[in-house]
């Protein structure tokens, strides 16, 4: 049948209902969850709901997006039902006295990605059933390798609204699950890109993937709320520790304003920046492409 979900048996549409039921019921962190055959951009469509006053806890998820994005204004593209694209509605500089969560500054939202990073790296390393040895590792600040190679993506945006709130976040993850080699997009900085069936992941089915993300995002940014924006007393920063494959490796920075330097990642400070050394001192990057060396 032309057009049918079910024409590329390899990959079957989500099960709707079932997830659902699985998210968004009672006591769930998950308000609501949207599935769409196919759309520009969940972050473009978050980020219009968020404009208009949409609360926390929307998820959107498509089968396929025509104008996906990456950090830098760079395109994100997959073959319909080969991935895993989805976007989340959070507003941490919003008060939630119900669950005694306070208001964070600004300054704290760079954990967001961060976050969002180590749930991925959790759900893949639970569920994707690697080959012995082979352990996904994040990239600060957004990208989750496996064997050096680009497997999602991680884009985390601010939104003003009208409403008076504090700004909204939209963050939107993009996983590669059965893309096979000739599908594979080429990244502008160089990174090769793979995906789970090809590093040899046996699990596949992205209904236990996307479920074990949202679990994973939803517990982490409720302990990172719950510490009031800590990462460290929250546990978050030892648990992206423990998986950033970017510290202890020399790299080359690439900055926004065109600037560059090398130097040896040595850690994350307590924002979320990665501290690079350098024969001229310590460098503190709170935005920029950074480029693993050896």
């Amino acid at each position: 049948m032309p057009g049918s979900p079910y024409t590329d048996l390899d990959r079957p549409p989500l099960r709707v209902q079932a997830l659902q039921r699985a998210l968004t019921g009672p006591g769930d962190f998950w308000t609501r969850l949207d599935v769409r055959a196919e759309t520009s951009s969940t972050n473009a469509d978050l980020a219009a709901a968020a404009s208009a006053g949409e609360p926390e806890g929307l998820v959107e998820v498509a089968e396929r997006q025509t104008a996906g994005r990456g950090r830098l204004g760079r395109v994100w593209q997959s073959p319909p039902r080969a991935g895993i694209a989805v976007s989340v509605l959070l507003r941490p500089g919003a008060a939630r006295p119900e669950l005694g969560w306070s208001a964070l500054p600004p300054k704290a939202y760079a954990w967001l990605p961060l976050l969002a990073g180590v749930a991925v790296a959790e759900a893949v390393t639970r569920l994707a059933e690697l080959p012995d040895g082979v352990l996904p590792a994040l990239k600060w600040p957004n990208d989750l390798l496996i064997n050096d190679a680009k497997v999602a993506g991680i884009l985390a945006e601010g939104v003003a609204d009208g409403s008076g709130e504090p700004p909204a976040v939209v963050v939107g993850m993009g996983l590669n699950v059965t893309l096979r080699a000739d599908e594979l997009p080429t990244s502008p900085t160089g990174l090769p890109a793979t995906s789970l069936r090809l590093a040899g992941a046996e699990v596949t089915d992205r209904d236990p993937l996307l479920r074990a993300i949202l679990r994973g995002l939803a517990t982490w940014y409720e302990r990172w709320r719950e510490a009031d924006g800590d990462a460290a007393a929250s546990g978050l920063r030892g648990a992206y520790l423990s998986r950033c494959g970017t510290v202890g490796r020399t790299v080359r920075v690439l900055l926004p304003g065109g600037g560059e330097f090398s130097g040896t990642a040595t850690g994350v400070d307590d924002s979320g920046r990665l501290i690079v050394r350098t024969p001229q001192g310590d460098q503190i990057v709170a935005a920029g492409d950074v480029l693993h060396l050896r």
